[in-house]
């Protein structure tokens, strides 16, 4: 399939659902030649169907939990025998709880840092050698939280701040390597995972998930939710050569709901 991305390698995290499959099939369809990481194995036979019944090239599929060094360390050999190079690393994978700050346990604040943060900086320095070969990008789909503090949503508010500024400095070494290291910043958007995060806000609040949407909606003077397609254009965007001079910098697809200059 010809495309823009035609004879890249493209690995997303977290792409079995949500804006990593819709960014791990956005490659594809552009060309790419993509392998999605999750993981749930069943979730990622679906969206590997999903893209090959689409007309695009099945992706390879590595089931991983990426909160493990070992399973960081599988992915990369997996790439590395499998197929020999990555061009574009989407560091996609995470999921934070939301809730009262004194109900979150000590155990839900290590494994928001785990996943998110620990498996995007494992990743990062596995296949650094592979992308500055390729003069390649690195995308971190952090959130909007990196940027507005929310006392309901402390654990995913500190992973995501230290995201950014991770994601920030290792832009600066990105520069003399060739590698555009780039994050994006989405809002709420219509994803399970978003549903998960309306229930667990809904407990805390003693009130319900629709309830929750109306306020995050309302609150923002917002249209609508985001999709995850929204933030699939801009991660193609950015990893074009259209956007080679864009470097360490954070955009928000959030309709505007951030209210900071920043």
């Amino acid at each position: 399939m010809a495309g823009e991305f035609a004879g890249k390698v493209v690995l997303v995290t977290g792409g079995s659902r949500g804006i990593g499959r819709a960014i791990g099939e956005a490659f594809a369809r552009a060309g790419a030649e993509t392998v999605l990481v999750a993981t749930s194995a069943a979730n990622l036979a679906k969206a590997a169907d999903s893209i090959a019944k689409s007309g695009a090239k099945a992706p390879l599929t590595v089931a991983a939990d990426l909160r493990q060094p070992e399973a960081c360390d599988r992915v990369f050999q997996t790439v590395k025998e499998r197929i020999g190079r990555c061009d574009i690393l989407v560091n996609n994978a995470g999921a934070t709880r939301a809730g009262n700050f004194t109900d979150l346990t000590e155990e839900q604040w290590q494994d928001g840092f785990a996943l998110k943060f620990f498996g995007c900086v494992r990743l990062c320095r596995l296949f650094w050698p592979m992308l500055k070969a390729a003069q390649g990008h690195v995308v971190n789909v952090i959130g909007g939280a990196a940027r507005t503090p929310d006392p309901g949503f402390l654990i995913g508010g500190a992973v995501n701040a230290a995201m950014h500024n991770f994601t920030k400095g290792l832009s600066a070494l990105g520069r003399p390597d060739g590698i555009n290291v780039n994050a994006i910043l989405p809002g709420m958007t219509e994803t399970e995972r978003v549903e998960q995060l309306f229930q667990q806000r809904a407990q805390a609040a003693g009130t319900t998930p629709d309830a929750i949407r109306a306020q995050a909606i309302a609150k923002d003077g917002l249209r609508r939710l985001g999709k995850p397609e929204d933030s699939a254009e801009l991660a193609l965007f950015l990893c074009s050569e259209r956007a080679r001079h864009i470097q360490g910098t954070a955009i928000a697809v959030d309709g505007g709901a951030t209210g900071g200059l920043f």
